[in-house]
């Protein structure tokens, strides 16, 4: 090939194609030369140095290139781990802003910047060529055809998550064509089915691309959830049918048509390179120094993801990278928001957690990203780590204590009472502060990390032997239930007992404030076989498995959704503190015993009490324009039967029994002074016949 190189524009990073010709342009602080690398259908190579350099950004212009062209860059610059310096040309190297990768890296020795097995570890230098092995940029044209596709912007009181993998959802969908890829998430089975469950987004595991971890593949394994980022722009290949980005703008424009959200879930705070022992992809190559956090000894990298190394976003461009590659996601392919993996480790400044930090102070200016859906998973393994409820507005952040009260609870646990009482009122302890929603905690019964909710009333203790590390792996805190058989019986006691219990989580998760988040599949009553850690089983363990769907769940599960959807008492912004309400006096929320009388500060502390009763209203300090009449009553019972007395019901109405696990449908019965509440049980009350009801 011949081309001839101009001087080109710094800007916008990447490559991008003007009609023309390709503008390349890629950020080195440390390099002393980066060479652009063009490949053409035989696989051949022409290397031609970037002429230009401003500030720290290299740069040229190839006129006649097009779409489709394949590149990589290799980078000069000083090998000196001791320094923080990892250069090494022979290394084929990944663009940080490709927008399209022909697949993923093959694991090979040659990918090692050093010499692998050589006495001096990574200070030692490897001259092979790791090209046969690495994948292939591709110049795109990002440009879609949306019509009128138009951001949804659902507020987060009429938000229902369901946390999804693209493959795991859609490989044994019986009706689905293309399964596995983006084309089957926005088929018309799918789509179908997550509108009548009622949830309104989707929050999808890893979709940029990601690389299989080596001690994986030895083992015959990848990596199925995805959780090792090192193409920030770049949908994921292989969820791809035929490798155009297009696919994945399909999807979106189709989900949007369908009400739905989506939602991607992004690991900014490590990349696929690990440690000093890790691989040469991409930011090792360009910059080691200037894109990752070093050690005092800067041939180390600080861990505080604990997979090897996490990103420097003190640093500028590593910071632009984050911001340039979440504005892409929003402005070019459409999507909703953001769930941050591990986002403390983002909030680091100088090496501890700041919720003023540079990444957080510039989504929160910015016009594109702080009107989008944005999660936090609010911790890493670093010091101080944990955070729940640090992040400022407009952060939402999953809220793990949520999951742990409701199942301990529910388990059987003395002396979870009034935990109880705080998730279901949306943690205000937590929350509330600075102006934040009652919706900025996401609730969750179950997630991808764990145990599926089927498992937790199933298992007793985890099952990873499949994992190949001796069942070392996963968390052994599960706060899960057999039921007194550990795994799938036929006994029909014990599996009434499941099912009960999967309705009163599920109930409890729809009931309480905040915003809920389903795992995908638990609606069906998915098992992995009481593996809680099933990120490297890209199999039937860890798809979702539709032939053995539990109908009468799902459609508890349609309903208990629907009643939600229906009373806004139990999604509001307002924190609810039990104060009077100027229209009323009543107060928003009363705690209430069986016989009615008031909690009392003896009830809250008693480790045999099992059944806790709320009346809720709309919230004090609710404007006129959104205050609306009626009550809900929540009675969660996790002991025997019980005879529970209703509030006097005000303005002339009556209490109405709209929601009760103990069946498996929906009731819609008139209730006296004084009702039967089953063991076990979770039972709403709603207030009608007033005035004003509609």
């Amino acid at each position: 090939m011949n081309h001839t190189i101009t001087a080109g524009h710094p800007f916008p990073l990447g490559a991008s194609f003007d009609g023309g010709g390709v503008n390349f342009a890629i950020f080195s602080q440390h390099a002393d030369q980066v060479v652009l690398c063009l490949f053409d259908g035989k696989h051949r190579e022409t290397r031609i140095p970037l002429p230009e350099r401003d500030g720290h950004i290299w740069h040229g212009y190839i006129a006649g290139l097009a779409p489709g062209q394949q590149y990589g860059y290799r980078v000069h610059g000083p090998y000196r781990p001791r320094d923080g310096h990892r250069f090494n040309p022979n290394k084929l190297l990944i663009d940080p802003y490709a927008k399209r990768l022909t697949g993923g890296p093959r694991n090979h020795d040659a990918l090692f910047g050093y010499r692998a097995g050589h006495h001096d570890g990574d200070l030692s230098f490897d001259r092979r060529d790791s090209a046969a092995h690495m994948p292939r940029c591709v110049v795109v044209d990002p440009a879609f055809s949306w019509g009128d596709d138009r951001p949804l912007r659902r507020p987060l009181t009429e938000t229902v998550i369901y946390e999804a993998h693209v493959k795991g959802l859609t490989m044994l969908h019986p009706d689905v064509r293309h399964p596995g890829t983006w084309l089957a998430m926005a088929s018309d089975p799918i789509l179908d089915h997550l509108n009548g469950l009622g949830v309104t987004a989707v929050e999808l595991l890893p979709a940029q691309a990601f690389a299989d971890d080596r001690f994986l593949t030895d083992r015959g394994m990848t990596n199925y959830w995805g959780y090792m980022s090192y193409g920030f722009f770049a949908p994921e290949p292989r969820y791809m049918r035929d490798g155009d980005i297009a696919e994945f703008q399909q999807m979106v424009a189709r989900f949007h048509q369908a009400g739905i959200e989506v939602i991607l879930d992004v690991v900014y705070n490590h990349t696929a390179e690990g440690n000093e022992l890790g691989p040469t992809l991409s930011f090792r190559g360009i910059d080691n120094a200037a894109y990752y956090r070093l050690a005092d000894d800067r041939r180390f990298y600080v861990n505080d993801a604990g997979t090897g190394n996490v990103l420097n976003l003190d640093s500028p461009f590593a910071l632009r990278l984050v911001m340039d590659s979440l504005r892409y996601w929003v402005e070019a392919m459409h999507v909703d928001g953001f769930r941050f993996d591990l986002c403390s480790a983002l909030g680091r400044t100088r090496g501890m957690f700041d919720r003023d930090a540079p990444l957080f102070r510039a989504i929160r200016q910015d016009p594109v990203l702080n009107r989008v859906k944005l999660i936090a998973e609010p911790w890493d393994i670093g010091p101080g780590g944990y955070q729940l409820g640090a992040y400022p507005a407009p952060f939402c952040e999953w809220n793990d204590k949520f999951r742990d009260r409701v199942r301990g609870f529910w388990r059987g646990e003395g002396g979870t009472v009034a935990t109880l009482a705080k998730r279901i009122a949306g943690s205000a302890a937590r929350f509330d502060h600075d102006g934040r929603a009652a919706t900025s905690s996401v609730n969750f019964i179950a997630a991808h990390d764990g145990f599926t909710l089927m498992d937790t009333v199933s298992f007793q203790q985890k099952h990873n032997e499949a994992n190949g590390e001796e069942n070392r792996d996963g968390h052994n805190h599960n706060l899960s239930d057999n039921m007194g058989v550990e795994g799938p019986t036929d006994d029909p006691a014990i599996r009434d007992r499941r099912d009960r219990r999967r309705r009163n989580l599920m109930a409890t998760l729809l009931l309480s404030q905040g915003t809920p988040m389903m795992l995908a599949g638990d609606e069906l009553g998915n098992s992995q076989g009481g593996n809680n850690n099933a990120y490297c089983q890209d199999n039937p363990l860890g798809w979702v498995d539709w032939d053995g769907a539990d109908p009468a769940f799902l459609e508890f599960c349609r309903q208990a959704v629907a009643f939600r959807k229906a009373h806004p008492i139990l999604r509001q912004r307002r924190f609810l503190h039990s104060q009077p309400r100027e229209q009323d006096g009543l107060p928003d929320l009363f705690w209430r015993r069986a016989d009615g009388a008031p909690m009392t500060p003896e009830d809250w502390v008693d480790p045999e009490l099992r059944l806790l009763a709320a009346e809720m209203r709309m919230a004090s300090g609710t404007p006129s324009y959104a205050a609306l009449p009626g009550a809900i009553f929540l009675v969660f019972n996790n002991g025997p039967d019980a005879t529970v007395r209703l509030p006097d019901p005000t303005q002339g109405g009556h209490w109405r029994r709209r929601l009760d696990s103990a069946g498996d449908t929906v009731p819609d019965q008139r209730a006296g002074k004084a009702e039967r509440i089953a063991a076990e049980s979770v039972v709403a009350f709603v207030l009608c016949g007033l005035p004003a009801d509609t």
